[in-house]
């Protein structure tokens, strides 16, 4: 009795030194695999798949959750592995050669190609694909391992990354790739951007002018390239959109994208000599619920109009409610409206209104309304052909047109209801927007008005064909004008296309530009066209 009560707690000893030497031979094991990843891994900092790492490192060691002690040590060692590991910033990085400028393409959406995510997305500098991540199981590192490629830059943050090592590359030649990703201008280079006429060349041998660059056609979508061609020679509003902390307040991705698209074009070191406007297309898709949309054909006076509208009203402040549009293109006209109001003359005492007769009297209502462009109604085509079978393309001048804004010429309008208008312009605005009203639509189909409207490039003056307002003070009256850009259509009514004659200011040349094609024309070109709508500047 006495050696049984002898041998028991000798063999409770000895039960107790087997467990807590197979504890100790686990615990080496699990150093010894933690110095072999340390060594592998050295300083990378893997932050994008920590959590994985900590969930894999968590189900390994679940068999000694009976341990209290263990499960403090492991609370421990869990809360000092994710803090994020010092990343190696090394300038000696051997694949730098392996970086290929010409599949580079930063014009289409960050999207990973993928998971299609758009989060922690990285560049393939060497085949110039995007990718997610670059911890251990993320995409960017498996392209990595497979298809050899090393250097990768962050989209969003710009730091460049060698995988599968993991340190981050500070190496001056990359940053010709950083100015093409996010293009910079600074106050100075803005200040001189219209006196620049330096060629700037692209890597293909190809030289191109900064500003004059052409935008790809990505499917019918030219009536956004001449708008966008147009408003790129509106100074102020330029000026505005190539300094980024301008609208650093708005929250819409439609006005950052066309900030973006703006900084592309205007951009000195592009690697093409053409740009594609696909991130902003596809923000108008999204700010429009596809009114405008890549594939089908749209007019560009209704988008100029919806796009100007959209972008003062994500741009105005609180406090002011005013923008860089309104600043821009904003002019105010004078409206009398004259209609007819009826009323019942007679009335019988049963009520019967029918045998009530009835008058009228013409009442007279003026209205201030702001305007941001102006429509123009053109002469009607003549409906024969004359002596040689051929369709006479009538002409008309611009100052005949204007007319319609004198104050004293009737337009009679049908909708909302009959009434007769007369429009005059009290305050004129910066520059100013004219549209030739060529299409008319009617219950069978659409029909194109080809006159043709004589108007001079140069010095139109406003104040003699239309009644401008007294200025104000020692302010001088400014009713001289410059063609800036004219967009022209081409073709049948609903099909055809647009193209565009814009001018650039430090030689005072005249371009013609058609989605990607940019030649140089004369002036007098300019106005044997068929305009739809025009730009002027008011002179200073």
């Amino acid at each position: 009795m006495a050696a049984d009560e002898l041998s028991s707690p000798t063999r409770k000893r000895g039960r107790d030194e087997e467990e807590d030497e197979e504890v100790v031979d686990a615990e080496k094991r699990l150093r010894g695999e933690e110095a072999e990843g340390a060594a592998l891994l050295g300083l990378a900092n893997y932050e994008d798949v920590e959590e994985d790492d900590d969930a894999a490192r968590g189900g390994a060691n679940g068999q000694h959750e009976e341990e209290e002690d263990e499960d403090e040590e492991e609370d421990v060692r869990r809360s000092l592995e994710r803090r994020p590991r010092q990343v190696e910033l090394r300038r000696d990085c051997p694949y730098l050669d392996t970086v290929n400028r010409q599949v580079l393409d930063f014009d289409f959406e960050k999207f990973c190609s993928i998971s299609l995510s758009n989060l922690n997305v990285y560049a393939c500098l060497v085949c110039g694909k995007y990718f997610q991540g670059r911890g251990l199981k993320s995409h960017a590192y498996t392209h990595s391992l497979e298809a050899g490629h090393h250097v990768f830059i962050n989209l969003q943050t710009e730091k460049a990354y060698c995988l599968p090592d993991g340190y981050e590359i500070n190496d001056p030649s990359l940053e010709d790739i950083r100015h093409v990703l996010n293009p910079r201008f600074t106050t100075e280079q803005v200040r001189n951007l219209d006196r620049n006429k330096q060629w700037s060349r692209a890597l293909d041998g190809s030289n191109y002018l900064p500003g004059m660059v052409g935008l790809n056609n990505i499917k019918e979508t030219d009536f956004v390239n001449v708008t966008i061609q147009s408003l790129m020679r509106v100074t102020p509003l330029r000026n505005f959109f190539l300094i980024p902390e301008n609208y650093r307040h708005s929250k819409s991705p439609l006005v950052h994208r066309f900030g973006e698209l703006t900084r592309k074009i205007w951009h000195a070191r592009n690697f093409k000599g053409q740009v594609s406007p696909h991130e902003f297309l596809q923000a108008v898709m999204k700010a429009s619920d596809k009114r405008f949309q890549i594939g089908v054909q749209s007019d560009p006076v209704e988008f100029i109009s919806w796009l100007l509208n959209t972008m003062h009203s994500k741009l105005k402040s609180r406090k002011r409610n005013r923008s860089i549009i309104h600043d821009c293109f904003q002019g105010e006209l004078e409206v009398v409206k004259e209609f007819h109001r009826k009323h019942i003359v007679d009335k019988k005492e049963d009520g019967d209104e029918q045998n009530g007769d009835t008058g009228s009297d013409v009442v007279a209502e003026t209205s201030r309304v702001p305007f941001l462009m102006l429509g123009l109604d053109l002469p009607p085509p003549p409906l024969f052909k004359d002596a040689m079978e051929k369709n006479i393309i009538p002409q008309v001048p611009l100052f005949n047109i204007l007319k319609k804004f004198d104050g004293e010429t009737v337009t009679e309008v049908v909708r909302p209801s009959i009434a007769r208008m007369r429009y005059r312009v009290i305050r004129l605005p910066k520059y100013l927007i004219l549209h030739m009203r060529r299409f008319t639509k009617n219950n069978f189909f659409v029909e194109k008005n080809p006159t043709l409207v004589n108007f001079p490039v140069k010095n139109l003056e406003l104040k003699d064909y239309i009644p401008l307002p007294k200025p104000k003070g020692n302010e001088k009256l400014r009713s001289k004008y410059d063609l800036i850009a004219n967009i022209v259509h081409d073709g049948k009514p609903g099909e055809g296309c647009y193209r565009v004659f814009v001018q650039r200011k430090s030689e005072e040349a005249w371009y013609e530009m058609q989605d990607l094609h940019v030649t140089e024309t004369l002036p007098q070109m300019v106005a044997l066209s068929e305009a739809y709508m025009q730009i002027y500047e008011q002179h200073e």
